[in-house]
């Protein structure tokens, strides 16, 4: 079980960020709330914290003043109204840095960032072992993945698409979850049957179900409109137009 502390000097903002976690990650456990720099100091002497989402403007300075004081090596989610301070957060072991109002949506992923950090130093070789139980011949028919401390799989039939952002990879459901997955889109593109899953563009791959209107787009490309709607616009590229028309199309 991950344990987290919340540093934010507005009630209201501490409250969403609060019912956003339980939602989210009902499984990891609030220690703490602090509304300022010398509240967040004393609260961090007594440990056992796995991940910090904090405020950078406190009632009392700025948050960097907690990381000078303690020697707390703790993954943080900087949430912030500015965005001047990017560049300073990511020099204090920062996962991510979202800005205010907070989207649910940004803060899954920056846990997603949270949890996958984590499974070098905890549970890649369990993580693995498990992986493998749910292989079956050569296509692969469900995946495991990972929500705070737990373990579950997905059907493939049940991914609406896979797609890279940043240095991740995300397997995203019909239902609109999303987990991060520990395969690049090249490893995938030899698990999933072609028949229902193509490589669409460079950062995703679709099922074919998830698919709700493909039109034409400038510079003889395609533009794929999905249902749930991807995070973001997925272009086909002219030399690979032909392709996803014929899978479409079925024919191979």
């Amino acid at each position: 079980m991950a344990k987290y502390i919340i540093i934010e000097d507005e009630r209201l903002a501490y409250e969403e960020i609060r019912r956003m976690m339980q939602r989210l990650r009902p499984d990891y456990m609030l220690t703490g709330w602090a509304t300022g720099v010398e509240q967040a100091v004393l609260q961090l002497a007594s440990g056992g914290i796995d991940l910090m989402i904090v405020d950078i403007r406190l009632s009392d300075g700025l948050s960097f003043e907690i990381f000078e004081r303690t020697a707390a090596d703790i993954p943080v989610i900087f949430t912030t109204a500015y965005d001047e301070y990017a560049l300073r957060a990511f020099k204090v072991n920062s996962i991510d840095y979202l800005l205010k109002p907070v989207e649910e949506q940004a803060l899954e992923t920056a846990l997603c960032k949270f949890e996958r950090n984590r499974l070098p130093r905890t549970a890649t070789p369990e993580l693995k072992r498990l992986e493998a139980t749910y292989m079956t011949g050569i296509r692969k028919n469900r995946f495991l993945v990972r929500s705070g401390d737990t373990f579950r799989y997905v059907e493939t039939s049940d991914i609406a698409f896979f797609y890279s952002e940043e240095k991740y990879v995300f397997l995203h459901l019909f239902s609109s979850r999303r987990y991060i997955v520990d395969y690049t889109l090249e490893q995938l593109e030899t698990m999933l049957d072609e028949a229902c899953f193509f490589r669409v563009s460079r950062n995703c791959i679709a099922n074919i179900r998830a698919i709700g209107k493909v039109s034409r787009y400038f510079g003889g490309r395609l533009k794929i409109f999905f249902s749930p709607e991807c995070p973001h616009e997925v272009i086909v590229s002219r030399d690979r137009t032909e392709r996803v028309l014929q899978w479409i199309d079925d024919i191979r």
